[in-house]
């Protein structure tokens, strides 16, 4: 096998070919490979003392400092494509956006990633990622493989045209003029639900709209909510029903707060504690039990509710069920404090993992495609910043964008479980995300939309909304009976749900959002019309009782 290039000797061609283009342009010629305009000589000296395997780079890269062993052990947990497109831009992008275009413009001159590694390694440079993506993750050595593909890109730095190539590349820029607010504080609770507003950070999606935005781990919904209040944050990660109930003043004083895109939809769970099993079939056999939701005004409580009457039981009266923290819930069950909740991922997963509960239902299997958390502002908070609450706002539903693509779900997972963020471990994070993961009951899944991201706010989820508050009477007083009647199921929504805006904003990334406002929702047990909530709430309490 050929020897690895010395640090120096490799460090000292890194040089040459990041070196200005004007001193040596006369060492420019057309290259037989790319058929651009480079520095041939540099390139083929590189390409002549490059190792046959480039994992045996991987040394000389640690030594020069592209690689950190933090990094390393991230990238670990990424598969084969995330990978290589994260490589591409690290080690020759440099965090640069206008040479990261660069890169990837090349690339697509090169035929794909494949084709361009192809240029690099030669025409063997496809069975580095034979041997990637494997259910049992990568073995050493196979990692260290496809780590090192990333050095072809010293290679490439300097090849594919020379500045006809960044002609080619529109510099298309996001404007950020007009910004009336760029340091901002977004809260959020350490849940896979708020996938698009944690990892807009690490990611880079604030900072692409001009933003040096901070997500605020907060400890609880309640903590959310009276931070919104007080006006310690900018914006919000919330519960889908939150913004309907604080404008309402429903169990809090009233406080206008527009949801402005949909975090997630499904993403949730019913879990059950491992002493139960074999005794939980159905709704019915939850009697007795205490069950923990994340807040009142909640998708985790509406939809449980909703199940229990199914089997029979009145959830104020046939069961107890309280407000836990979502990173308090594994050790309520341990405790013994709860038999089971309906809480949001990643905490199914992670009760599984640790052998603490199993899970008894996705609620996606209740309703499929039902909303769960969203991105919200005050009311006050938009009118003082409008064209900043645009942009964030588009910035959201970029990333909600970019994570609908299973492809980038395994890099998501990696960047959001880091301990500033979810703190969990990657794995758990990726199974919720990908789809693939154990139910605690013998059983390997594959469910891809076991949670997915769409940020469109159907009018008809505010509609839902509101008709399950006036069933359970939330407010507690009788208040929410009178208040969303009186004012129009459709009001309500219109006033707090941004619908209108989110398709404009989509449109302009080029997403493809609905034109229509309101569906018909399909439910597990029944079906809502959300142009009768009314009838669809007295049709509920008439065959269930509740």
């Amino acid at each position: 096998m050929q020897q690895s290039p010395s640090s120096a000797q490799t460090s000292s061609r890194w040089d040459n070919l990041n070196c200005d283009r004007g001193e040596l342009s006369d060492l420019q010629m057309a290259c037989i490979i790319c058929g651009g305009q480079h520095f041939t000589r540099d390139h083929w000296e590189f390409m002549q003392t490059m190792p046959a395997d480039p994992v045996d780079m991987v040394d000389d890269l640690v030594k020069m400092g592209l690689y950190k062993e933090n990094q390393l052990r991230a990238a670990d947990s990424v598969n084969a494509y995330a990978l290589r497109k994260a490589l591409f831009l690290k080690t020759v992008g440099r965090g640069d956006p206008q040479r990261e275009k660069l890169i990837l413009a090349l690339c697509r001159q090169a035929g794909g990633l494949e084709n361009a590694f192809s240029a690099a390694f030669g025409p063997q440079a496809g069975l580095f990622f034979a041997d990637s993506i494997r259910n049992s993750g990568h073995t050493r050595r196979e990692f260290m493989r496809n780590l090192a593909v990333g050095a072809a890109l010293v290679t490439l730095a300097s090849c594919g045209g020379g500045d006809s190539v960044t002609e080619e590349v529109p510099d298309d820029p996001v404007s950020t003029e007009g910004l009336e607010k760029t340091e901002l504080q977004i809260g959020f609770i350490p849940i896979t639900c708020a996938t698009p507003i944690i990892m807009s950070e690490p990611l880079g999606f604030y900072e692409k709209y001009g933003f040096s935005a901070k997500v605020v781990k907060m400890p609880s919904w309640g903590a959310v909510r009276d931070s919104a209040i007080a006006g310690e944050l900018d914006a919000y990660h919330m519960l889908a029903p939150m913004p309907i109930a604080m404008t309402l003043g429903l169990g809090s004083t009233a406080f206008g707060v527009k949801l402005a895109s949909i975090e997630n939809i499904n993403g949730q769970a019913i879990t059950v504690a491992e002493r139960h099993k074999g005794k939980v079939n159905g709704p019915a056999d939850f009697k007795g039990f205490t069950l923990g939701v994340p807040f009142p005004y909640s998708m985790h409580n509406l939809l449980l509710r909703y199940y229990l009457a199914t089997g029979g039981l009145d959830p104020d009266v046939d069961v107890k069920i309280r407000p836990v923290p979502p990173p308090d819930s594994i050790a309520q069950m341990v405790a013994g404090d709860i038999d089971a909740y309906l809480m949001p991922d990643p905490f199914n997963q992670r009760a599984v993992y640790e052998g603490v509960g199993f899970i008894h239902m996705l609620t996606k299997e209740l309703w499929p495609g039902h909303p769960c958390c969203a991105f919200a502002a005050s009311e006050q908070w938009i009118s003082e910043n409008p064209n900043t609450f645009r942009a964030l706002n588009k910035s959201i539903i970029e990333a909600a964008g970019y994570a609908q693509d299973p492809k980038n779900r395994p890099e998501i997972a990696a960047a959001i479980s880091e301990r500033a963020f979810l703190n969990q471990p990657v794995e758990v994070v990726e199974a919720v995300l990908t789809g693939n993961f154990e139910d605690g009951n013998g059983n390997t899944m594959d469910v891809p939309d076991r949670i997915d991201f769409d940020p469109y706010p159907w009018q008809s989820f505010a509609n839902w909304i509101s008709s399950q508050l006036v069933r359970w009477d939330l407010q507690g007083d009788g208040g929410a009976e009178t208040i969303i009647p009186e004012q129009g199921y459709d009001e309500v929504g219109k006033e707090i749900f941004l619908t209108d805006l989110a398709r404009e904003l989509a449109q302009e990334l080029g997403q493809t959002p609905p034109s229509d406002i309101y569906r018909t929702e399909e439910l597990k047990f029944d079906t809502f019309d959300p142009e009768n909530p009314g009838e669809y709430v007295e049709k509920q309490v008439n065959e269930y009782g509740v």
